[in-house]
């Protein structure tokens, strides 16, 4: 097993996680846009179509 195969299958796990999470969300009654934005930000993930908006969250900051 490789690390690829590693991080490969944690970031799996991790959309199934946030996948679940939004479907929870939206079954209390939270609009499905806002269950994305509450999910994305826990995991400091960008939702879609928020590309370029406000500033760059890089994993590391650039030190020039």
């Amino acid at each position: 097993m490789s690390i690829d195969d590693v991080i490969a299958a944690i970031e799996t796990a991790r959309d199934k996680v946030m996948s679940d999470e939004v479907k929870s969300l939206v079954k209390l009654g939270l609009p499905k846009n806002v269950a994305n934005k509450m999910v994305a930000e826990r995991y400091r993930q960008r939702n879609e179509g928020e590309e370029g908006e406000g500033e760059a969250q890089g994993a590391w900051p650039d030190m020039s």
